[in-house]
């Protein structure tokens, strides 16, 4: 029940659609039938094309953000743990931090073509930085008196850096690879419009080029379905990962 209340808003928003479609309040080139649109991905479903597309797409993204979870958590640790790694890396985060991060799809393009790499890399450049921010401020967070109290029983350092550093900068790290993760689906589907030749963002642009938008709005609803889902369960995996707080 409480389930059904808190989606109940996107329900409203369907049968609106549905209806203002329907009685032709808006037009239907801007926004067909929802009914069309079902129909439409029910179609793409069959023919093989969502689900191939999606595969390629689910494959960058997953590459782009494994990657950035392992370099930003670095990094981030690092920069909090050693005054070196903090000098040397911190102005180059500070200044990318800001930078819009589409704009590097004609680098990652440059460097790397037109395959699946570009794609990667983009993610992996644009998902970094919040994995890095969040895991910079979490390990310098960290309790000193967890600090000082192993360093007074002899611990070393890495042993200290592995047993109070890093899970005290668990949830703040969490943090930053749930908005990574919702980041490198924005940079998945710009750089598929954009430079590829396969992907759901790829799928949009060609649907939409050729006029057939019921099936152009089904792709971008799984787009939207699947970066909700992922959200969803990281959030689960967030709650179980730091029951240990609670």
């Amino acid at each position: 029940m409480t389930a059904a209340i808190r989606y109940l808003p996107l329900l409203l928003i369907a049968a609106a659609w549905e209806t203002a479609s329907q009685l032709q309040l808006v037009s239907t080139l801007a926004l067909p039938p929802l009914s069309d649109v079902a129909v439409a991905w029910w179609d793409l479903l069959k023919s093989g094309e969502l689900v191939t597309n999606g595969i390629a797409s689910l494959w960058r993204a997953g590459a782009g953000l494994f990657l950035s979870i392992v370099i930003g958590a670095s990094v981030g640790i690092a920069m909090a743990w050693w005054r070196p790694a903090q000098i040397v890396m911190g102005p180059l985060v500070e200044a990318m931090y800001p930078m819009p991060k589409s704009a590097l799809i004609p680098v990652t393009v440059i460097w790397l073509g037109f395959g699946d790499g570009s794609k990667i890399l983009l993610i992996l450049l644009g998902c970094m930085l919040p994995i890095a921010v969040g895991a910079y401020n979490g390990a310098r967070g960290s309790d000193q008196a967890l600090v000082w109290t192993a360093r007074s029983m002899g611990a070393s350092r890495l042993r200290m850096l592995w047993d109070v550093v890093v899970p005290s900068a668990t949830p703040e790290l969490l943090n930053g690879i749930r908005t990574a993760l919702a980041l490198s689906f924005i940079l998945l589907v710009s750089s598929e419009l954009i430079v590829a030749r396969s992907g759901l963002g790829y799928l949009i642009g060609s649907l939409g080029s050729n006029g057939s938008y019921d099936a152009m709005y089904a792709v971008v609803l799984t787009v939207a379905f699947i970066g909700f889902a992922a959200d969803r369960l990281f959030q689960i995996f967030q709650n179980r990962m730091l029951r240990w707080q609670q």
